[in-house]
């Protein structure tokens, strides 16, 4: 059984043995970082539950499932429970357990579903058809948490019961948690309070979300200045957020409606799949009622609806039988729709976290789909900021702030980061001197801070030295790409003192010998692997992130195929 009381001596999350295991994979970079950090995380003698911050549309159920097989292959004996609170989620992260370990011993357990095993060492289940039934389960080591977001400090709610029964029976049980959004309204950082100790891995930082992008892991969202605005002057606010009655009272108006709909034909009338966030289920149906007179095939989506009719709904949405689907707080998260290239937003919030899930619907990409227009008739960008630089939530009784500059392109009406110098969109170079404004602007929905540049360069040569840094630690293999006039470097560190990087090392050199089959046959020491560099294939070109203050190698390009 998982017991991370005798991490060491167990040794169930071996840096090492996954890194080489991990050979056989084909997961990206950083769904193999993420695994890794959650790996790390424990064998560096933490005892918190830790939480991975993933952007929607990363693959969080692809890094969970392989995060689980990993777990078996240490201790074949251990019970594992992935939580969540929507049925489609618990099917799209159970099927992709299947799809990556199609013999694992798991199960399902949701009202949703009609399916309630019980029996099974991996049971996927949502929280609202367990939350009366831990005893059921018995010992149970340990629970990931998709959207663990939506777990309260408050003990008495339904996640926080059901892990406390559960710690009941097992008090060294671990939980591990995956969001997009590692904050709550009115709570701040999941990390400040409640359940959650530590950040892991995150990847919804500036950097890492714009290098998502750079290398179409992500889709980018273009955000358009709207002419129509909604005036929340009379809307108060309870809880933190709008006053919901009100809101749907002030922005649930035909002229209203009637204007935003005809802005969105205008900008995106390119566009084939529309995504629509209304403010009530009255709001929602009356947008619909607007749209077909349009002649604008739509359909609404809200609480109101009978399941079946939902997923009637969605199924012509995602075929293209209707062109518009009309959301009230239920596409926020769990819907998984590559296709939308648009997204109007008539929902106006102060949640930084449903904001950042609203914009996530978007950024997923796909065949044929540059980008995603965003039309925020709402004005949440003016109050919390992008996507990826978010006006943080701070909990009750303490004082916000701080948020990104912004400018509207004057060619194009696109709003961008104060601080690039040409418009990503129509070209249009701006003003040497501007005076910046530190406010969240209504219309930036990427900060574009430090966005990653990647350039292809053609590699004409290569060289391979020993490199012996000038304190004690080993040496490493140094590889110099000429490109030209320019060159870059990369360092092979096969004596590495940690069992994980001297593992990547291997995996690195694996890819390039034609004369071997797995990573432990590559070199042990670097003299060794100077001498054998001859044999080695040379790519022809590298990808090279070169706006950093070192030049970073993401990928090399082969046109020689490695035999196997």
């Amino acid at each position: 059984m998982l017991c991370f009381r005798h991490r060491r001596s167990n040794a169930w999350l071996a840096a090492g043995r996954y890194a080489e295991r991990a050979l056989q994979m084909k997961l990206r970079y950083y769904q193999n970082e993420s695994i890794q950090a959650t790996f790390n995380y424990f064998e560096d003698g933490n005892r918190g539950n830790p939480i991975n911050v993933l952007p929607t549309g990363t693959g969080k159920s692809v890094i969970i499932a392989q995060f689980i097989k990993e777990v078996f292959a240490q201790y074949p004996g251990s019970k594992v429970m992935m939580l969540t609170h929507v049925k489609e989620l618990i099917e799209q992260n159970f099927d992709k357990l299947r799809t990556i370990w199609p013999t694992a011993p798991a199960g399902v357990y949701s009202a949703g579903l009609k399916r309630r095993d019980t029996d099974k060492a991996i049971t996927y289940a949502g929280v609202a058809s367990v939350a009366k039934r831990a005893l059921e389960f018995g010992h149970v080591d340990l629970v990931l948490v998709d959207e663990c977001d939506l777990i309260s400090p408050n003990r008495a709610t339904m996640y926080r019961k059901f892990i406390t029964a559960l710690k009941n029976v097992n008090p060294h049980l671990k939980v591990i948690g995956y969001t997009a959004t590692p904050y709550r309204l009115g709570t701040g950082m999941l990390t400040e309070a409640g359940l959650f100790t530590d950040v892991c891995y995150d990847l919804s930082t500036i950097e890492g979300f714009n290098r998502l992008i750079a290398e179409g892991f992500l889709s980018p969202l273009i955000p358009k200045r709207t002419t129509e605005r909604l005036d929340l002057e009379d809307v108060g606010t309870s809880g933190g957020d709008y006053i919901q009655k009100q809101l749907q009272e002030a922005v649930d108006k035909e002229e209203i409606t009637r204007a935003a709909l005809k802005e969105i034909l205008e900008l995106g009338n390119d566009r084939k799949h529309w995504l629509i966030f209304a403010t009530g289920i009255e709001h929602s149906e009356h947008i619909v009622e607007e749209l077909e007179r349009m002649n604008i095939p739509a359909l609404a989506v809200h609480s109101k609806l009978k399941t079946d009719e939902r997923d009637k709904a969605i199924v012509k949405f995602k075929s293209g039988e209707i062109r518009a689907v009309v959301n009230n707080n239920v596409l926020t998260t769990g819907f998984d729709f590559p296709d939308i290239d648009l997204i109007a937003v008539l929902r106006p919030t102060k949640s930084a976290r449903l904001w950042v899930q609203m914009l996530g619907r978007g950024t997923r990409p796909c065949a044929g789909k540059e980008n995603c227009l965003v039309l925020d008739f709402a004005g949440n960008t003016m109050r919390l900021g992008p996507i990826n630089d978010p006006v943080l939530p701070t909990p009750k009784g303490t004082k916000g702030g701080g948020s990104a500059p912004i400018r509207c392109c004057e060619e194009c009406s696109t709003y961008v980061h104060a601080s690039v110098k040409v418009c990503p969109v129509c070209g249009f170079t701006f003003p040497v001197k501007v005076k910046l404004s530190r406010k969240a602007g209504e219309g930036e929905l990427i900060s574009t801070t430090d966005f990653p540049v990647m350039e292809m360069f053609k590699v004409t040569a290569i060289t391979y030295s020993k490199h012996q840094p000038r304190d004690k630690r080993a040496p490493s293999l140094k590889v110099t790409y000429l490109c030209g006039l320019r060159t870059f470097t990369e360092w092979v560190t096969l004596e590495h003192a940690s069992a994980r990087i001297r593992s990547m090392a291997k995996r690195w050199w694996l890819k390039r010998d034609p004369f071997i089959d797995v990573a432990d046959e590559a070199p042990e020491d670097i003299t060794e692997a100077q001498e054998l560099s001859s044999r080695l294939l040379q790519p022809s070109a590298i990808k090279v992130w070169i706006n950093r203050k070192y030049p970073e190698i993401v990928d090399h390009v082969f046109d020689a195929v490695k035999k196997s």
